[in-house]
Protein backbone atom coordinates (compact mmCIF):
# COMPACT_ATOMS: atom_id res chain seq x y z
CA UNK A 1 0.00 0.00 0.00
CA UNK A 2 1.27 3.74 -1.30
CA UNK A 3 -0.13 6.61 0.90
CA UNK A 4 0.15 10.22 -0.83
CA UNK A 5 -0.43 13.34 1.14
CA UNK A 6 -0.78 16.42 0.26
CA UNK A 7 -2.03 20.08 1.17
CA UNK A 8 0.24 21.44 4.36
CA UNK A 9 1.51 24.92 4.36
CA UNK A 10 1.80 27.41 6.27
CA UNK A 11 -1.13 29.16 7.54
CA UNK A 12 -1.56 32.02 10.49
CA UNK A 13 -3.45 31.17 14.08
CA UNK A 14 -7.39 31.01 13.44
CA UNK A 15 -6.92 29.77 9.25
CA UNK A 16 -7.59 26.57 8.12
CA UNK A 17 -5.93 23.88 5.61
CA UNK A 18 -7.24 21.03 4.05
CA UNK A 19 -4.96 17.68 3.84
CA UNK A 20 -5.34 14.93 1.32
CA UNK A 21 -4.17 11.63 1.39
CA UNK A 22 -4.88 9.05 -1.89
CA UNK A 23 -3.73 5.22 -1.50
CA UNK A 24 -2.93 2.95 -3.73
CA UNK A 25 -1.76 -0.70 -4.18
CA UNK A 26 -4.00 -3.76 -2.47
CA UNK A 27 -5.68 -1.18 -0.84
CA UNK A 28 -9.11 -4.18 -0.76
CA UNK A 29 -8.02 -5.39 3.01
CA UNK A 30 -7.96 -1.70 4.88
CA UNK A 31 -10.74 -1.03 6.71
CA UNK A 32 -10.02 2.70 6.56
CA UNK A 33 -7.39 5.23 7.71
CA UNK A 34 -6.11 7.74 9.77
CA UNK A 35 -3.92 10.65 10.53
CA UNK A 36 -0.99 11.11 12.73
CA UNK A 37 1.44 14.64 13.13
CA UNK A 38 4.79 14.63 14.66
CA UNK A 39 5.91 18.40 16.29
CA UNK A 40 9.45 18.99 16.61
CA UNK A 41 11.16 16.91 19.77
CA UNK A 42 8.28 15.10 20.18
CA UNK A 43 6.76 11.86 19.81
CA UNK A 44 4.21 11.09 16.71
CA UNK A 45 0.62 11.30 17.76
CA UNK A 46 -2.75 9.64 16.86
CA UNK A 47 -4.62 13.07 15.26
CA UNK A 48 -8.12 10.97 13.82
CA UNK A 49 -9.17 7.89 12.02
CA UNK A 50 -12.16 7.03 9.63
CA UNK A 51 -13.54 3.60 9.35
CA UNK A 52 -14.71 2.78 5.53
CA UNK A 53 -17.90 1.19 5.82
CA UNK A 54 -19.70 2.61 8.82
CA UNK A 55 -17.93 6.19 8.44
CA UNK A 56 -17.34 6.31 12.23
CA UNK A 57 -14.37 9.07 13.24
CA UNK A 58 -13.02 9.13 16.02
CA UNK A 59 -10.23 12.13 17.42
CA UNK A 60 -7.57 13.37 19.71
CA UNK A 61 -8.96 15.52 22.25
CA UNK A 62 -6.44 18.37 21.24
CA UNK A 63 -8.40 18.74 17.58
CA UNK A 64 -11.73 17.91 18.49
CA UNK A 65 -14.00 19.98 17.15
CA UNK A 66 -11.30 22.23 15.17
CA UNK A 67 -10.41 18.67 12.52
CA UNK A 68 -12.76 17.09 10.52
CA UNK A 69 -11.15 13.57 8.90
CA UNK A 70 -13.39 12.71 5.55
CA UNK A 71 -13.43 9.92 3.15
CA UNK A 72 -14.06 10.10 -0.30
CA UNK A 73 -16.59 7.28 -1.36
CA UNK A 74 -15.38 7.07 -5.06
CA UNK A 75 -11.56 6.59 -4.11
CA UNK A 76 -9.90 4.86 -1.21
CA UNK A 77 -8.68 8.75 -0.35
CA UNK A 78 -8.96 10.66 2.95
CA UNK A 79 -9.10 14.09 3.73
CA UNK A 80 -8.29 16.03 6.84
CA UNK A 81 -10.08 19.80 7.28
CA UNK A 82 -8.18 21.87 9.86
CA UNK A 83 -9.94 25.15 11.02
CA UNK A 84 -9.32 27.20 13.96
CA UNK A 85 -5.41 26.05 13.65
CA UNK A 86 -3.05 27.13 16.46
CA UNK A 87 0.68 27.63 16.67
CA UNK A 88 1.05 23.96 18.87
CA UNK A 89 -0.73 22.70 15.84
CA UNK A 90 2.71 23.10 13.98
CA UNK A 91 3.96 19.80 12.60
CA UNK A 92 4.59 17.33 10.07
CA UNK A 93 1.07 15.46 9.38
CA UNK A 94 0.96 11.73 7.76
CA UNK A 95 -1.44 9.87 6.65
CA UNK A 96 -1.78 6.09 7.40
CA UNK A 97 -3.29 2.96 6.53
CA UNK A 98 -4.00 0.08 9.72
CA UNK A 99 -2.63 -3.55 9.16
CA UNK A 100 -5.14 -5.72 6.46
CA UNK A 101 -8.80 -6.14 8.54
CA UNK A 102 -7.78 -4.39 11.24
CA UNK A 103 -10.14 -1.46 12.24
CA UNK A 104 -8.23 2.45 12.52
CA UNK A 105 -9.90 3.54 15.43
CA UNK A 106 -8.11 0.95 18.43
CA UNK A 107 -5.16 2.81 18.68
CA UNK A 108 -1.87 4.31 16.89
CA UNK A 109 -0.45 0.26 17.17
CA UNK A 110 -2.54 -0.99 14.38
CA UNK A 111 -1.28 1.38 11.44
CA UNK A 112 1.47 -0.49 9.26
CA UNK A 113 1.71 1.98 5.87
CA UNK A 114 2.41 5.62 5.89
CA UNK A 115 2.74 8.57 3.72
CA UNK A 116 5.48 10.70 3.58
CA UNK A 117 4.57 13.57 5.80
CA UNK A 118 3.17 17.33 4.55
CA UNK A 119 4.23 20.30 7.30
CA UNK A 120 1.50 22.04 8.68
CA UNK A 121 2.96 25.54 10.27
CA UNK A 122 0.63 27.87 11.95
CA UNK A 123 2.30 31.07 13.10
CA UNK A 124 0.82 33.12 16.05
Amino acid sequence: VQLQASGGGLVQAGGSLRLSCAASGPTRTMLGMGWFRQAPGKEREFVAGINWSSGTTLYSNSVKGRFTISRDNGKIAVYMQMNSLKPEDTAVYYCAAPRPYMSPLNGPGGFQYWGQGTQVTVSS
